[in-house]
């Protein structure tokens, strides 16, 4: 049986496993790196590493949200095939590093992530890199609405929750271009919990109970977006987006590729299967999970593993042995 089905049947539970043997390879490459100040490095590592071992796993992927047109990466583009080629055909979305400042400044919530889904599921945004969002968890996915001001948006959270505005916490990007949005947050009585980096984690805070953050609003990733929807599809929860151009040239290319820049973009967009996997790997210490830890010749990783058809969401917890990684991995674990 193939680890992952076509569309119309489910896949084989077994396929978390091996994904998050990659996610963990991408977060031991990039866990050398924490704190070095160099996130083009650390990132570079973790492409490395996620690529060599992405390549062992049973399918016929192909690279719909990866490092892409806007970072030039040479490795894990869009388009590019993975998986060994004798499974099913697949969408792959995958990210490193989800906050590569985060690493390179050793602060929290870097993750290495990866989602899968069937070939053509994924929405494809057409170069448009960031998009505008809200994410909530269960509890106010139905009546929450990106169209709405912000101020509304979390009242609705707060009755849906039973608390009180000033209960609420918004999780938001510290951008300048979201100053407005703060002032509004603020004015609403809500509380803000910034991020300056790592819109996946962020996203999956938002929707997840118990995490302290209720919403998660702003401008962030498309890609991001993307590979967070695959999460949403397990936890519940809604995420909404509209595509936000940088600039004329970007609308433009937009608007020719048949995009309507003013419809709401929800969890179905974004992705429009029941059969995706969400694996991620905690690279620094976050509220989802611990980063990657080192002993005398030994590493230690935290992941999350989420499989929509089932809704079941493990935490597994991973001790490698270097020595014996380093006997037939190509990746380097020690350097």
């Amino acid at each position: 049986m193939n680890s992952l089905q076509p569309a119309a049947q489910a896949p084989d539970r077994n396929l978390a496993l091996d994904l998050v043997r990659v996610t963990e390879a991408g977060a031991m490459a990039a866990g050398r790196w924490v704190g070095r100040g160099d996130k083009n490095g650390a990132d570079g590592v973790a492409v490395n590493a996620m690529r060599t071992l992405i390549n062992t796993v049973q399918m016929n992927g192909v690279v719909v949200i990866g490092e892409g047109e806007k970072d030039e990466a040479p490795m894990l583009f869009n388009g590019e095939l993975v998986g060994d080629g004798t499974g099913p055909e697949c969408d792959v979305a995958v990210d490193p590093i989800d906050g590569t400042t985060l690493t390179a400044k050793s602060l929290p919530n870097a993750v290495s992530v990866m989602a899968v889904a069937p070939r053509g599921s994924m929405y494809d945004p057409s170069a448009v890199f960031y998009m505008e969002k809200l994410i909530a968890g269960p509890e106010a996915a139905d009546v929450v609405d990106i169209r709405l001001p912000v101020a509304e948006n979390i009242a609705l959270v707060a009755k849906a929750k039973g608390i009180r505005n000033s209960d609420v916490t918004v999780c938001v990007l510290d951008r300048p271009r979201h100053q407005d949005l703060v002032d509004e947050i603020r004015a609403a009585g809500a509380r803000i919990k910034f991020i300056i980096d790592g819109d996946v984690a962020g996203g999956i805070t938002a929707a997840r109970p118990d995490t302290g953050v209720d919403l998660l609003v702003g401008i962030g990733g498309t890609p991001e977006g993307i590979i967070t929807a695959c999460a949403i599809k397990a936890i519940g929860g809604t995420i909404q987006g509209k595509l936000w151009p940088v600039d004329d040239d970007e609308r433009q290319r937009a608007i020719d590729a048949g995009h309507d820049l003013d419809r709401v973009l929800y969890t179905g967009d974004l992705v429009n299967a029941d059969d995706c996997f969400f694996v991620a790997t905690g690279i620094t210490d976050g509220e989802l999970m611990a980063g990657v830890r080192y002993g005398a010749g030994k590493a230690y990783t935290e992941s999350i593993v989420m499989r929509s058809r089932s809704g079941t969401i493990r935490k597994i917890t991973s001790e490698h042995q270097l020595a014996k990684l380093k006997a037939y991995s190509t990746v380097d674990y020690e350097s």
